[in-house]
């Protein structure tokens, strides 16, 4: 079992960048029901989720927080349960240092997210 109040501190910090769409409480009830998937390293923290596309499965990391070397070391465990959920592929969005952070990886940084508030 998770210890969230070390998880707690590194999800709560990258929730501020996802605009508004997620609480604490609301990740916690997602990864109890099985809709998310909570990575939790020593250092840092990822959480994923599955999205079935018309045409392919993938694995979105939806939050990563914490160490970065050790966030690049998790990406092979998270790829390798995404590749046995019939994944085609892992993506995620986020701020724009993330697109420097996983050159060399195999990634291609190849869309802009952005919204305007209403």
């Amino acid at each position: 079992m998770t210890d969230w109040t070390v998880v707690a501190p590194k999800l709560e910090r990258a929730l501020e960048y996802a605009g508004g769409t997620h609480t604490l409480a609301d990740v916690l009830a997602a990864v109890e029901r099985g809709d998310m998937q909570l990575w939790p390293g020593r250092r840092s923290v990822i959480v994923t989720e599955l999205v079935q596309y018309p045409r392919l499965r993938a694995a979105r990391v939806f939050a990563g927080a914490g160490d970065l070397d050790e966030l690049r070391g998790m990406e092979t465990a998270v790829a390798e349960w995404a590749r046995a959920q019939g994944c085609e592929r892992v993506e995620g969005f986020g701020r724009v240092g993330w697109g420097r952070a996983l050159r060399g990886m195999g990634y291609d940084e190849t869309r802009v997210f952005a919204w305007r508030r209403l």
